[in-house]
C-alpha cells in the first residue's frame, strides 16, 4: 500500500503529458510486473482511430516518445489489433490468454465515451485478485490525473488546446524542425529556403481566423457566436490529420500546426479545412467562412517570427476578399509580400 502510494504521489507531481506516462511505466513495473506495457494514445478521426505507443516496457527495455508529438513509425489504426479494438468498441476492460499461459489485459481510459488512452499489459497468471483491484484503481487514478491535465491545458470552450499551452508546443516543434534540418544537411540535402518548398518536408505554421466575426457577435449575440466558434472546432478536428495540433488562439482566431510535409499537401489540408467551414451550416447564422495563412517553421525560429510570418500571410488574405488560403513563402517569392528579418538578424533569401 505504501508503495502504491509514493507512485501516486510521484504521477501526481508531473504536468507534462509525457512525464506522467514515464511514471506511470515506473509505477506498472514495480507494483505488478508485468511482462510488457504499452501505453497508447488514442486519435479518433472521422474514419479511423489511430494509436500511438507513447511509452510502456519491452524486450528492449523501457521505451518514451514525446506523447505530444506523435511518430508516425510508432502509430497504427486499431483495426490490426484486435484486442485494442475490442476496447476500443466495448469501452472496458478487455482479457486475451496467450499461448505461453500468461494473459494480455487492456483497459481504456475514457472521455466523452471515447478511450483516449489504452493501457495494454501481459500479465502473468499468479495476479491475484488484491493486485487486479489495486491495478483498476491506479489507472482511475491515472486518467482523472490527465483530466485535470487535459482541463489545464485545454480552452473551456472548444475543447481545443489553449493559447497558455501553445508556446510550450511551439517550442517543441521549433526544436524538431532544427533536428530535422541538421538531419538534412549531414545527408548532404539541406533545405533551401526557397518559394516553392514543394520538394521539401516541413513543419508548418497556420492561423485561422473566421470572417467577419465582429457582425455574428453583433447581430445574433454572443452566445451564438460561442456555438459557431465551438462548431468551427468540430469542423477543425474532422479536417486535420491525428498528428496535427490545433489551438484556439483567442477570440475568433486559431492555430493549427501541421506535422511534416510539403508545401503542396500543406495548403490541400487547408483548403479542405476551409471548405468544410463554408459548407457547414452554422445554427442559426447559416454560413461563414475563414482566412487562412500559413508558414513553414524554420529551424532559427523564435515563436514570434513564426507567428509574424503566417500572419503577414493571413492579413494578405484578408485584404484580398478573405475566404482563402494564403502561403507567406510563395507570396515573398512572388514579390508580394517583403520578406521580414528572421532570428540573428538574417533576411530570407529565394
Amino acid at each position: 500500500m505504501l508503495d502504491l502510494i509514493s507512485h501516486v504521489v510521484k504521477i501526481s507531481s508531473r504536468l507534462d503529458r509525457t512525464e506522467i506516462n514515464s511514471a506511470m511505466v515506473d509505477a506498472l513495473l514495480d507494483l505488478f510486473h508485468p511482462q510488457c506495457i504499452n501505453i497508447y494514445r488514442c486519435y479518433t478521426g472521422k474514419k479511423k482511430t489511430v494509436v500511438f505507443a507513447c511509452a510502456g516496457f519491452g524486450p528492449q527495455g523501457q521505451f518514451l516518445r514525446n506523447a505530444y508529438l506523435p511518430d508516425r513509425r510508432y502509430c497504427l489504426p486499431i483495426e490490426r489489433d484486435p484486442l485494442l479494438n475490442r476496447c476500443r468498441k466495448e469501452k472496458s476492460a478487455v482479457l486475451d490468454f496467450m499461448e505461453d499461459g500468461s494473459h494480455r489485459v487492456v483497459f481504456p481510459v475514457n472521455r466523452l465515451n471515447e478511450p483516449v488512452y489504452l493501457i495494454d499489459l501481459s500479465l502473468s497468471d499468479e495476479f491475484s485478485a488484491n493486485q487486479r483491484v489495486a491495478l483498476m484503481g491506479l489507472i482511475e487514478y491515472f486518467g482523472n490525473h490527465l483530466a485535470l491535465l487535459d482541463y489545464g491545458e485545454g480552452d473551456t470552450l472548444t475543447g481545443l488546446a489553449s493559447r497558455k499551452t501553445f508556446d510550450k508546443h511551439l517550442f517543441e516543434l521549433l526544436g524538431k524542425a532544427a533536428s530535422d534540418d541538421l538531419v538534412s544537411s549531414l545527408n548532404g540535402s539541406p533545405q533551401r529556403r526557397q518559394g516553392n518548398t514543394a520538394a521539401a518536408s516541413n513543419h508548418w505554421l497556420a492561423i485561422c481566423d473566421i470572417d467577419h466575426f465582429k457582425q455574428v457577435n453583433d447581430n445574433f449575440g454572443h452566445l451564438i457566436g460561442d456555438e459557431v466558434l465551438i462548431m468551427l472546432a468540430q469542423v477543425m478536428r474532422h479536417s486535420f490529420r491525428f498528428d496535427d495540433q490545433l489551438f484556439r488562439f483567442g477570440g475568433e482566431e486559431f492555430v493549427a500546426l501541421l506535422q511534416p510535409t510539403d508545401q503542396a499537401s500543406a495548403i490541400a489540408t487547408l483548403e479542405r479545412f476551409r471548405t468544410d467551414v463554408e459548407k457547414t451550416v452554422f445554427s442559426r447564422v447559416g454560413h461563414v467562412t475563414i482566412s487562412i495563412g500559413l508558414s513553414y517553421l524554420l529551424p532559427n525560429d523564435t515563436p514570434t517570427d513564426a507567428i509574424d510570418r503566417a500572419d503577414e500571410a493571413l492579413y494578405y488574405a484578408k485584404r484580398q476578399g478573405r475566404n482563402r488560403v494564403d502561403c507567406y513563402e510563395t507570396l515573398v517569392a512572388n514579390q508580394q509580400l517583403a520578406a521580414k528579418e528572421i532570428a540573428k538578424g538574417e533576411v530570407e533569401l529565394f
